[in-house]
């Protein structure tokens, strides 16, 4: 049997210096390269260039986080501590979104295991996010690149089903989402009462209480997700596959179990498969106390990725 024309790109080999007990999720990404060894190619991540990362950010800013001249407030807001590493490691994870994109324009999926930085915005950085991945890959693909100078598609649509709403993947392409004739489309499934508490318009922004459950999370993917997705008809389609909406994730207050979130994968990846529109795949925030279902809920996104595209 031939093997499956799928790889997945990571940033785990690139590390930064994190205080003690820093409650970002650094061990996810080894162990989640680990847990599909054997299943498909997973690959270092490619070096996203600063050139590339200035046509969603400002260019001056992003020299300002190169150099380190970010003052204590800045940090604060990124919630991360800068050094050297903790750039170097943002532009790998943007740099694999990127490869990933080329994939999912060539075979139909591209799957980053890490990005999804939708809390970043032109000139600043929110929430671990430094550079919008998101952003990015919806202007690459609707403007063209270096490598690819021709527009790659018309339409691009940016499901985030990350429990924190995308802002600044919201405010980065409301260019593209709030005209007569939208090329990009916006939506967020999310908690209402969560971070960010000042929230920016998506195209689509659907708000939800607190201890949300598999069948109501599933109710607003069939009632409210798909028929969106096939109002707008994208011809790309970034899924922002973020697994704090489980029960027990440290900034998350929904309730899905890991079947509930294996059934949102299912649901948007075979609409995709069906509809032949290519997907990227991102693996956005995943928080939970108990870090092995953390990292089984991310692989599973490839895992019933393989499944739907066998």
């Amino acid at each position: 049997m031939s093997r499956p024309p799928w790889r997945a790109y990571t940033p785990a080999a690139y590390e930064f210096p994190l205080p003690e007990g820093h409650r970002f999720p650094y061990y996810k990404y080894r162990r989640l390269a680990e847990r599909l060894e054997g299943l498909l190619p997973v690959l270092d991540t490619p070096n996203l260039s600063w050139a590339l990362a200035g046509r969603v950010h400002d260019p001056l800013w992003l020299r300002r986080w190169r150099r380190g001249e970010v003052d204590r407030h800045e940090q604060r807001a990124f919630g991360l501590p800068w050094s050297v590493g903790v750039v170097e490691r943002a532009r790998r994870a943007a740099g694999g979104s990127v490869a990933a994109l080329d994939d999912a324009l060539t075979s139909g999926w591209g799957i980053n295991l890490a990005g999804g930085t939708h809390h970043a915005f032109a000139n600043r950085a929110e929430g671990f996010c430094l550079i919008n991945d998101a952003a990015l890959l919806t202007v690459l693909a609707l403007e063209g690149s270096p490598t690819h100078p021709q527009a790659r598609a018309k339409r691009v649509a940016v499901v985030d089903l990350d429990v924190h709403q995308g802002n600044g993947t919201a405010a980065l392409l409301a260019p593209y989402t709030h005209s007569a004739s939208p090329r990009a489309f916006t939506l967020s499934v999310h908690g209402e009462r969560n971070y960010p508490f000042r929230k920016e318009q998506s195209s689509l922004d659907i708000g939800l209480g607190d201890g949300v459950t598999d069948a109501e999370y599933g109710a607003v993917m069939r009632s409210q997700v798909l028929p969106a997705l096939e109002a707008f008809r994208p011809e790309l389609l970034l899924y922002l596959a973020g697994v704090d909406v489980l029960a027990g994730d440290r900034f998350g207050r929904f309730a899905l179990t890991l079947s509930g979130v294996r059934e949102r994968n299912r649901t948007l990846l075979a609409w995709a498969r069906a509809a032949g529109v290519p997907l990227v795949s991102l693996a956005a925030g995943g928080y939970n106390h108990d870090h092995a279902l953390t990292v089984e809920a991310h692989a599973s996104v490839v895992l019933d990725g393989l499944e739907v595209w066998a």
